[in-house]
């Protein structure tokens, strides 16, 4: 299946054609994995197509750039972002959604470890993308094995923003669980707790409470995450960030999985243990998650940016 393209691509206030947009092959970037990025998502909704959370998206794009200067010289303001993004998909005519991907990385500058010669170029990108795990996995669920590879330490790279660097991590992860036949990875921290997938936060069901690991154990802190998070809590779920192990999870009335690429998708099987199909818990959270991203809930209507 080929590789989804667009019509052009945002590069520093110039509109690029897909197959031109362009950076020079020796960028720090791609030698070293110096730089920081967002995965975003708009959606269909009876306004037009509408982006999930696209503030808290861009402001975390610019918080992991300051974690790595000189990326946090750009000259951009989040508002700025924020029509660039509208801009980008009116022109590319998404419609019927599609997925964003901001960018910011080093120009060509000087080939070593030193970044802070090189200048930061800011890129967004957007195409239509379909289910991340699979096309029935929303209801169906995915096989997940617990990987061999740990989640990267607090104190190796942090872990609190996105650089593409580390998820050279998450890659070997991802690769390990497909050759072993599984559709995801679980990473566990360097304690051994239960972190988080290659590119999506964990939720364990046990006795009609939702848990979750705390940030202090590794995992990014979702957006997703915390927007499911309030949800549950307006269903009446008692929702807690709790230190998890693996059994914890071989042992959970029901599990998922949240994320911009992967949205709220059920697991229903670690390491061979049978978790089970959707459960209730599971339907419920994601059906009012499903009605919030497509603008069906005035209750959560601040949390879409309408294109016009």
């Amino acid at each position: 299946m080929p590789f989804p393209t667009s019509d052009k691509i945002w590069m520093d206030g110039e509109l690029v054609d897909w197959d031109r947009a362009t950076v020079h092959v020796l960028t720090p970037t791609l030698h070293y994995g110096y730089g920081v990025f967002e995965g975003i998502r708009a959606y269909p909704t009876d306004a037009g197509p509408a982006v999930f959370h696209l503030r808290a998206h861009l402001e975390r794009l610019l918080q992991s750039a300051k974690i790595y200067p000189p990326l946090d010289t750009i000259p951009y303001t989040v508002d700025e972002l924020c029509e660039v993004v509208c801009d980008l998909i009116r022109v590319n005519g998404h419609e019927g959604g599609c997925y964003i991907r901001p960018t910011i990385i080093l120009g060509y500058g000087e080939i070593g470890l030193n970044p802070l010669p090189s200048k930061p170029q800011t890129i967004v990108a957007t195409w239509e993308w379909g289910a991340y795990l699979g096309e029935d996995s929303a209801v169906n669920g995915v096989r997940v094995g617990i990987s061999s590879y740990r989640r990267i330490g607090k104190n190796t790279i942090p872990p609190a923003g996105k650089a593409n660097g580390q998820y050279l991590n998450s890659s070997l992860a991802k690769v390990e669980a497909l050759r072993a036949g599984y559709d995801e990875a679980i990473m566990l921290s360097e304690d051994g707790y239960v972190a988080e997938g290659t590119g999506e936060n964990l939720f364990v069901v046990r006795d009609g409470a939702v848990l979750t690991p705390p940030l202090a154990d590794g995992p990014l802190g979702g957006i997703t995450r915390a927007s499911v998070m309030t949800i549950a809590r307006d269903l009446d779920i008692d929702v807690h960030e709790t230190s998890l192990v693996r059994t914890d999870l071989y042992l959970a009335d029901e599990v998922f999985l949240t994320g911009t690429a992967a949205e709220l998708t059920p697991v229903r099987e670690v390491d061979g243990r049978v978790v089970g199909p959707r459960g209730p818990v599971t339907e419920r959270i994601q059906s009012a998650f499903l009605d919030a991203i497509h603008g069906r809930n005035d209750r959560y209507a601040d949390w879409l940016t309408v294109v016009d």
